[in-house]
């Protein structure tokens, strides 16, 4: 599925979002900060960050501000992958045979909304999201109904934004990793703000 001109995008960030498909569609790799700035006819990073900030917010981009050439599309997916088959884990099972049906992934990418973000570190690998991987986020419109045991995207004002178990009891709120060397962060809820809970883990191998 490709998006298209949105209008909940300003004219500013369609424009620099179709020249940004364009740069990856020809070179296969993200533009630099300096090469959208050209590309923009633009003197200074500021308006370029704002508007990649405003773009991966609204789920069109996974961006990590200050490291050169980490921008991908998000929207660019595929939307019926052809199911083979099964295959085993344990013993050996027949090989995939005819392609009897496909995997549409369309609707998980379709939801209003979501974003990107790379892992960095390793507090989730027990839930087999490991360092380097790519989740994608659903917006959370109210805090209060997000159950116990909910992977999320939390920021901690000041101190930055974290991928954790969200738990509440006694009134506080413990944001607890998947690896038993992280101590959970345990924080009042008017300490947090709950961008998201996981929707999907995308990773290359």
């Amino acid at each position: 599925m490709s998006v298209h001109e949105d209008e909940s995008l300003t004219e500013a960030q369609n424009e620099l979002y179709r020249w940004i498909k364009e740069y990856i569609q020809e070179f296969q790799h993200s533009p630099s900060i300096r090469q959208m700035m050209n590309a923009m006819g633009l003197k200074s990073p500021a308006p370029i960050q704002s508007r990649l900030k405003h773009l991966q917010e609204k789920g069109y981009i996974s961006w990590q501000e200050g490291k050169a050439r980490t921008l991908k599309l998000v929207n660019e997916i595929v939307e019926g992958i052809p199911i083979m088959g099964s295959i085993a884990a344990g013993g050996l099972i027949d090989t995939f045979s005819d392609v009897q049906e496909t995997l549409d992934i369309s609707d998980v990418f379709q939801k209003k909304g979501i974003f990107a973000l790379t892992v960095n570190g390793d507090s989730m690998i027990d839930e087999c999201i490991a360092d380097g991987d790519m989740v994608l986020i659903e917006p959370i419109k109210d805090m209060h109904n997000v159950k116990n045991g909910t992977i999320v995207s939390a920021l901690v004002p000041g101190l930055g934004t974290t991928l954790k178990y969200f738990v509440r009891k006694n009134n506080r709120i413990y944001l607890e990793a998947a690896n038993p060397s992280y101590d959970p962060i345990i924080l009042n809820p008017d300490e947090l703000v709950l961008q998201g809970k996981l929707l999907a883990v995308w990773r290359k191998v």
